[in-house]
């Protein structure tokens, strides 16, 4: 060290070897389609954005993995931090019959040892509410103040590098539509929302959590206008038919 270096403090950081590796996302409520044109709804929270894209990270086998790569469409309603108890009806349940119908599939192993149970009508079960989307098949979840109707784009699979490759995806979606609550918009705009407003639920290490009621303190980054960022995200054009109201 040069003569000007300050004495380096005591060792405060240790290595460790995590089970999991859940920093703190938002808490998502995917909404597909079933065979039976019914809509599966799940949380989830391996989810982030860049422009009007995003990346959701899922189980192959799950029942909104199999809804999502043949339908090519789903609904992510984010999920306040006011809606546990929502989003802990849905926890521990699942979409795939397959855990009712073949006890020995070893598919749905982790599911049958953690206490999974199979639930055709989710919306039922958790006692939220459905409203038709415009664009895309599975329905919305009233609750949630936020819904993004979206496309499949692309399927990667995930742990290329281990024996493990293909049992978790990562999907990215275009979203093609977006509703949000009137109570979370920013006055005075028409297309942004107000973070003073907006309270994500947040899951960290498998707990909930919301956020502090106010930002921790002036952004430099938010010196940059949300406009300037909108050539990232220019209105994606939907393959699909857009649904005409009976």
């Amino acid at each position: 060290m040069g003569s000007n270096a300050l004495p380096l403090p005591s060792p405060t950081h240790q290595p460790i070897s995590p089970a999991i590796l859940y920093w703190g996302t938002p808490v998502v409520i995917i909404s597909s389609q079933n065979p039976d044109n019914t809509t599966n709804i799940a949380p989830m929270s391996s989810a982030w954005w860049l422009g009007n894209h995003c990346m959701l990270g899922l189980a192959a086998n799950s029942q909104t993995t199999v809804n999502l790569r043949r339908t090519k469409q789903c609904v992510l309603n984010l999920a306040s931090d006011d809606m546990e108890r929502f989003v802990n009806g849905l926890a521990r349940t699942t979409g795939s019959e397959g855990l009712a119908t073949a006890p020995e599939d070893a598919r749905y192993a982790f599911k049958r040892a953690n206490g999974y149970h199979y639930v055709h009508d989710k919306f039922g079960h958790s006692g939220l509410t459905q409203v038709a989307s415009d664009i895309v098949e599975p329905a919305r979840v009233v609750e949630c103040p936020v819904q993004m109707e979206a496309e499949l784009v692309v399927v990667h699979e995930m742990m290329g590098d281990t024996e493990k490759k293909g049992n978790l995806l990562a999907l990215e979606v275009k979203i093609v539509k977006t509703h949000v609550h009137e109570g979370i918009r920013m006055e005075g705009f028409e297309n942004r929302i107000d973070p003073d407003k907006w309270r994500p639920m947040i899951m960290s290490f498998q707990q909930l959590y919301g956020l502090a009621p106010r930002n921790l303190a002036e952004s430099v980054l938010a010196k940059i206008p949300e406009e300037a960022y909108r050539p990232l995200s220019k209105e994606a054009k939907s393959s699909s038919v857009i649904k005409q109201d009976n």
